[in-house]
């Protein structure tokens, strides 16, 4: 009798961790399928920023703010911004932020993306590049894209891509060398912050993605609404004073 009670016990217990399992599984799905996306406003330039764990806040935070705050000025085509990783868990930034992505690349329906920014991220010099799917995703972005925008280290996915042959660029001032070795048949320029060639504007990085950011903005909305965007963030902006390329 003894073993019988056992037995019917084991089978109890196993059939109620069984139901646990599947109760769980099903609220996992449940929350997937309740997950929200942002409202994107019709006649807008929507804005996407690949980030990844390891990205670096300043290249994420300072071009973010500019184009976020284009929805403050009136009488422009003012831009819709999202965030895109290729998970719906948190990202971690290099210096610990934690941000939930607004799409999953891997699997969400993206609108179409008219901006695409790549901010710098720790791994964007070795592990990041043998990303296959990432590298994937940017090729088949940048096909759409009206403007393709990097800050710092940014640049070495566009080169692992292949999206900056027969043009001009830059990167993060102290690993332009090493960029240079990696992808000989570029042409990567030092002593600028920003270089705009066709579709692509890559940028030194740092603080100095505030630049880029506004130069897009100048060129998108002309120099006072980039004046404006600018002081709104306390940046005394002048493009003539910073030093920069624009490939004709």
């Amino acid at each position: 009798m003894k073993i019988t009670f056992l037995s019917l016990l084991m089978i109890t217990l196993l059939g109620c961790q069984s139901n646990d399992l599947v109760k769980k599984d099903k609220v996992s799905k449940d929350i997937q399928q309740l997950k929200t996306f942002p409202k994107l406003e019709k006649d807008r330039y929507n804005v996407a920023f690949l980030i990844m764990d390891g990205t670096f806040n300043t290249e994420l935070t300072a071009p973010y703010d500019i184009f976020q705050h284009t929805i403050f000025r009136n009488n422009i085509k003012a831009m819709n911004v999202i965030t895109v990783a290729n998970t719906d868990k948190p990202i971690t930034t290099f210096e610990g932020m934690r941000i939930l992505p607004d799409y999953n690349y891997l699997k969400d329906a993206l609108p179409k993306i008219d901006i695409f920014v790549i901010p710098s991220a720790e791994h964007h010099l070795d592990s990041d590049l043998e990303d296959s799917a990432m590298i994937d995703f940017v090729q088949k972005v940048a096909k759409e894209a009206t403007y393709i925008t990097s800050h710092c280290d940014g640049a070495f996915v566009l080169a692992k891509a292949g999206l900056l042959k027969d043009k001009v660029a830059t990167a993060f001032p102290s690993d332009i060398d090493k960029m240079r070795i990696m992808f000989p048949d570029l042409d990567i320029r030092k002593k600028v912050l920003f270089v705009h060639d066709g579709k692509y504007i890559t940028s030194a990085g740092g603080a100095k993605s505030f630049e880029a950011a506004l130069y897009l903005c100048e060129f998108l909305y002309g120099k006072e609404v980039a004046k404006s965007l600018a002081g709104g963030l306390v940046i005394d902006w002048n493009v003539d004073t910073v030093p920069h390329l624009i490939v004709e």
